[in-house]
């Protein structure tokens, strides 16, 4: 369906349509209902790719994250960005906090935008409009989690191996009750990170012992709550806003890091030098992570490549006071 179809429709010019769209403020009002009854009637939706191409807009990436306060995804969106600027080119920013509804509706906005490419954290993998951007050619990079559709790029991080690899250290220093606090299991990383936590305790010949925080900060307080009544020597904790939550649920029993419980956090954010104990944490290499999608992603737009590509990172286990073996 194109412009002139709405213009017959509403009885005005192909330009008259046009400056309506443009929210041109000299277009009179009796023409300007008519326009926008004619394109609810037919169902529009404007190309916006000429329009961007004459603006000089058409250098845009779409980045879509699932919660833009987590400072992991902050921290992923600055890194992008200052990939981005620096090539050229200029970037949208969506956040969806976790809701597939979201996702789909920015998703919609960047396609009818004819983005260059979107980066996007999935808060729904599966999403038919992830393979709608594909079929319209713009290409998609998937960032921490993967995406249904195999034409996807992805950019994530060994979460399995990371969590394993912690929990392997408490091990070693002798804890046999280690508790986990974990995302939720319907999100890859949440159930990835679980996974890796319950093949290090049953190597050991442990019981796991886990309780879901939903990546929330009170999630975390009221999963490290629970967790602390099972008599627990140890505690891994999922990602850092779940970590704040398990701080304030330790300093809430006057439990004492790593006397009474030894911790290592998931994500390594800057203030995690400033408490004390200074924390254990599982580091991501967020910036370089972040480089590897810019990296992805002008491959496709220049057309050195079409087959997909996967890279996956490891973590960095950085060894402070919290865990009592530095």
């Amino acid at each position: 369906m194109k412009m002139r179809d709405v213009a017959r429709r509403a009885g005005v010019s192909p330009a008259t349509v046009s400056r309506v769209l443009n929210g041109v403020p000299t277009v009179g009002e009796e023409h300007r209902r008519r326009v926008l009854r004619a394109i609810e009637e037919l169902g529009y939706r404007p190309n916006r790719l000429a329009s961007n191409l004459r603006r000089r807009k058409a250098e845009t990436i779409g980045v879509v994250v699932s919660d833009i306060e987590n400072p992991h995804f902050t921290q992923m969106v600055r890194a992008v960005e200052d990939a981005a600027y620096r090539r050229g080119y200029r970037v949208l920013l969506c956040n969806t906090d976790e809701e597939p509804e979201k996702q789909r509706s920015y998703l919609e906005v960047l396609a009818d935008e004819r983005v260059l490419g979107v980066i996007l954290s999935p808060s729904d993998p599966r999403g038919a409009e992830i393979s709608r951007l594909l079929d319209l050619g713009i290409p998609v990079v998937a960032f921490d989690r993967t995406v249904a559709d195999p034409r996807a790029d992805a950019v994530t991080v060994d979460n399995a191996g990371g969590v394993r690899l912690a929990a392997r250290r408490l091990i070693a220093a002798g804890h046999e009750k280690i508790g986990f606090v974990g995302g939720s299991r319907s999100i890859e990383t949440g159930a990835e990170r679980l996974a890796g936590y319950e093949a290090a305790m049953l190597e050991a010949g442990l019981e796991p012992v886990s309780v879901e925080g939903g990546f929330r900060i009170e999630g975390g307080r009221e999963a490290a709550r629970r967790l602390l009544s099972e008599e627990l020597t140890a505690l891994i904790v999922g990602n850092n806003l779940m970590t704040i939550g398990a701080l304030k649920a330790l300093r809430e029993r006057r439990v004492r890091v790593p006397n009474d419980v030894a911790l290592v956090a998931v994500d390594d954010p800057f203030w995690a030098e400033l408490v004390e104990p200074p924390l254990t944490t599982l580091a991501q290499p967020v910036r370089r992570m972040a480089d590897c999608a810019m990296e992805m992603m002008l491959e496709r737009i220049s057309g050195e490549r079409s087959e997909p590509r996967r890279e996956i990172f490891g973590f960095e286990l950085r060894v402070r006071g919290s865990c009592g073996t530095a």
